[in-house]
């Protein structure tokens, strides 16, 4: 499960969406269709226990979060995160 949250003007987190990957671990469209992508602070967290117990892996990390800065002008966000069971990585995507 990913959820994306969005940071209050008071720094409280603003859940927005939640949805399970797909066989791919993707998620198509994680901000709701009616939802505008405004400058801000956003956070995706990774339901990554889950996702290791499902398959009898013992995992590390239960959960990663991903903070990340939305500018201005920007509307599209490709961030993947590469996941295994002792650590993980992510980057901004194209």
């Amino acid at each position: 499960m990913v959820h994306l949250e969005r940071q209050e003007a008071n720094g409280k987190w603003a859940q927005l969406k939640s949805s399970r990957t797909d066989a791919d671990g993707r998620c198509g469209q994680l901000l709701p269709e009616e939802a505008v992508l405004h400058p801000g602070i956003y956070r995706l967290s990774f339901d990554t226990g889950s996702y290791h117990a499902g398959q009898n892996i013992g995992s590390f990390y239960p959960v990663v979060e991903i903070s990340f800065q939305v500018c201005e002008g920007e509307s599209h966000f490709h961030i993947p995160l590469l996941l295994s069971p002792n650590g993980y990585t992510t980057y901004r995507g194209s």
